[in-house]
């Protein structure tokens, strides 16, 4: 069934003692590595109903720790949304399946093309009922996301101790404007246009 997804973003200067705030505030980690987001589109047919067509693929950053085995899942997404409570909403859908590659093959056997890569190495934690995510990008401002429900997003919120208003319900778009806006450089959010980023990723 199609689920509503509520989630927050901010921006995260430090992320180091981001993390060790997570964990000391009991903070569960979860996977650890490279998430691959593959966004399809035909004609712009998706883009025109601000919809998503998304293959993410996980890629552990070590073979048998932190997640296993490589896994990927196809999702939907509705339009873009604000809840009551100000959160960004959007209507999901989404599946795992066996392998990413086999999926982008059958969306590209309908006169699906990828539109848009984004790559990123990210840390995942569970805390106060709330999925939590850092992100690293190949050159972007280092991200954290809050997904819940709204008590779970409140309550992970002030746990990090960043400043609630750093939270916002702005799309990825929004985060690289003020990034490009502010340091005057492109941002990247994939690594092929930044060779040696995955392997440094590796290092982390």
């Amino acid at each position: 069934p199609a689920l509503d997804e509520l989630e927050l973003k901010a921006v995260v200067d430090d992320p180091d003692a981001l993390r060790r705030t997570l964990l000391a505030a009991g903070g569960v980690p979860g996977f650890r590595g490279t998430m691959e987001d593959r966004r399809l589109d035909r004609l712009g047919e998706l883009s025109a109903r601000d919809e998503v067509l998304r293959v993410r693929t996980f890629l552990p950053a070590a073979l048998g720790t932190s997640g296993g085995t490589p896994r990927a899942r196809i999702a939907w997404k509705g339009p873009t949304r604000r809840s009551p409570e100000g959160y960004k909403l959007r209507r999901e859908l989404e599946y795992e399946v066996t392998a990413g590659p086999a999926a982008l093959a059958l969306f590209e056997a309908l006169g699906y093309s990828v539109t848009l890569a984004i790559d990123r190495f990210i840390e995942v934690f569970e805390l106060a009922g709330a999925t939590l995510r850092l992100e690293w990008y190949p050159r972007m401002d280092v991200l954290f996301e809050v997904e819940g429900s709204p008590a779970a997003i409140e309550a992970a919120a002030a746990a990090t101790g960043l400043p609630r208003a750093r939270f916002l319900a702005d799309d990825l778009a929004e985060f690289v404007a003020r990034y490009e806006a502010r340091t005057g450089r492109p941002a990247v959010l994939a690594t092929a246009e930044l060779p040696g980023v995955a392997q440094e990723w590796n290092r982390r």
